[in-house]
């Protein structure tokens, strides 16, 4: 079940119930222009979520009530920039400062805040992927949706008074210390707690980092404070043309990219890496994932650019000069190819995908023998079946050689390793035919075509078979399907399709097919017979 749509038309609440009712499992991803979140689903209950970029406030939760001090805090942190890859909560169990009983409620506090913080967004996407999970397992909630909606539908009701006041969290606020001075009023312990922060230097974020506080619990005080007059705007933080460029920021715009790369959400992505290529306009990584992005999107030109500035710019991973290898592949450019496939394959001795790709360029480069080899070594590097791709090359380039035993063996064993995988049935088809088996051929087609109608191929190769077998009618219709789904296939299409015309009598039409087929091939010298025959006999 796949769920998208903007947030203008759905909101966040109508989703989660929509997948609570559905009692789903998987990954609802929201994401605005500047940020992105998660939230997990298992059986329709909420057992994690998360937003990128934003700091994990465990901590900050713990200190504010009470639960560790601010010293233990910054201890456990500490401890955790040597322990790579273990969580501040962990940590903190193993200094006895919490309880595994403490870390539970409060992660669970850090979740739902997460949640609420996104009912705040009222524009941007979002998108379900089922059955995606958390990549850490160890500790996952279980929280019914319904439970939070109603907190969170207050929330956003006082967003939407906190933001005529706070329109930006890029602006800067100053006390007003002599009115405070003289007032009565009571503030609460937050207000209390940020007025040393609203010294005309810090804006909204900073306040928000600097106090460890949530965003809604500082958007909710400062409210207050301006709505009494206590505060009042002092300007706003530098455009981000003018700031400085910092690390912190390059590397803000780089973990969106890669979390809606992660989500299929490519030009979302595209847009992020393009803001790192601006900020550092010497990131490898940045054009590397721009190519990858334009890869998928089937914009072969704008991919290969990218890449190669990947390569240009120090990016020597032989991912980078694997993909540009594609790239240049799909373009037509099959010595480029070659090279860029030649230097990844010297740069991953042991990648299977590599030789692959470096023994397909070598087939459609005609060097059946330099595609027979480099087939051979990947296969033995996959170390268990290969992939479709693989027998479909490999069984090609042993026709190609001129092997069409070793071929068709082949092509027998990929199409009993992959009995679906119909461009793998066709070249099984087509070697049978080449042996002479028609009705094997035929049975292999139509069986293909029955489970992958979509293919042009197959009907081609169909028409062909009935063709050859005087069987113009079925012919007809074969290569029909075949133009209908590929108008560019091929002139021997139209010159058989001409043909059969003919034979029918429809000379006009079959005037129109040949004239087609010239189209495609001005050199095919039986279309021109037929048509000066044709003419003569008009």
């Amino acid at each position: 079940m796949a769920i998208k749509g903007s947030l203008k038309e759905a909101s966040l609440p109508d989703v989660l119930q929509l997948l609570a009712l559905g009692q789903k499992t998987g990954c609802l991803s929201i994401a605005d222009r500047s940020n992105f979140g998660y939230i997990y689903f298992e059986k329709g209950r909420i057992c994690y979520a998360s937003i990128v970029n934003r700091r994990d406030r465990l901590g900050d939760i713990l200190v504010k009530h009470d639960k560790i001090t601010q010293s233990q805090l910054e201890t456990a942190v500490q401890r955790q920039t040597k322990e790579l890859g273990r969580k501040l909560g962990e940590i903190l169990v193993g200094m006895t400062v919490i309880t595994q009983t403490d870390l539970e409620r409060y992660m669970r506090v850090q979740i739902e805040e997460s949640v609420y913080y996104l009912f705040t967004w009222t524009q941007g996407t979002f998108n379900f992927e089922a059955d995606v999970r958390p990549e850490r397992q160890d500790f996952l909630v279980s929280i019914n949706p319904e439970s939070l909606l109603l907190e969170g539908a207050r929330r956003v009701d006082e967003w939407s008074l906190i933001e005529k006041k706070i329109p930006s969290f890029d602006l800067i606020f100053v006390v007003d210390k002599d009115r405070l001075a003289i007032s009565e009023a009571q503030l609460t312990d937050t207000q209390q707690r940020i007025l040393s922060l609203l010294d005309a230097s810090r804006d909204v974020n900073q306040v928000i980092e600097d106090s460890g506080l949530g965003e809604f619990e500082i958007g909710k005080a400062l409210y207050g404070l301006i709505t009494a007059g206590f505060v009042h705007r002092a300007g706003r933080t530098a455009s981000p043309a003018d700031a400085q460029i910092t690390d912190a920021r390059v590397e803000e715009h780089r973990n969106l990219g890669i979390a809606f790369y992660k989500t299929g959400m490519l030009d979302e992505a595209a847009r992020e890496f393009r803001r790192v290529a601006e900020l550092r306009s010497g990131e490898a990584n940045a054009h590397f994932y721009l190519g990858l992005v334009a890869l998928k999107q089937a914009r072969w030109p704008e991919a290969m650019e990218a890449l190669r500035l990947a390569a240009e710019k120090g990016g020597g991973r032989p991912a980078v000069f694997h993909n540009l290898g594609f790239a240049y592949e799909q373009l037509g450019r099959l010595d480029e190819a070659e090279a860029a496939y030649g230097e990844a394959a010297a740069r991953a001795r042991t990648d299977a995908k590599v030789y692959l790709g470096w023994g397909v360029v070598a087939l459609k480069r005609g060097d059946y023998g330099g595609a027979a080899g480099r087939l051979d070594r990947a296969r033995e590097l996959f170390g268990k079946a290969p992939p479709p791709a693989w027998f479909w090359a490999r069984s090609l380039a042993a026709a190609g050689a001129g092997e069409f035993e070793l071929a068709q063996d082949l092509a027998d064993e990929g199409a009993e390793a992959y009995p679906s995988h119909a461009a793998l049935q066709n070249n099984l088809a087509v070697l049978k035919e080449l042996s002479g088996d028609l009705v094997g051929a035929e049975e292999v087609v139509r069986v293909a075509r029955k489970n992958e109608p979509s293919l042009p191929q197959l009907s081609k190769n169909l028409g062909d078979l009935a063709y050859r077998g005087s069987r113009y009618d079925e012919a007809w219709e074969a290569y029909s399907r075949a133009i209908e789904l590929a108008p560019d296939l091929g002139d021997d299409v139209y010159f058989k399709l001409g043909n059969i015309a003919y034979k029918r009598n429809s000379r006009e039409l079959a005037a129109q097919l040949w004239r087609k087929a010239l189209e495609i091939n001005p050199k095919h010298e039986l279309v021109k017979a037929n048509l000066d025959t044709l003419s003569a006999l008009s």
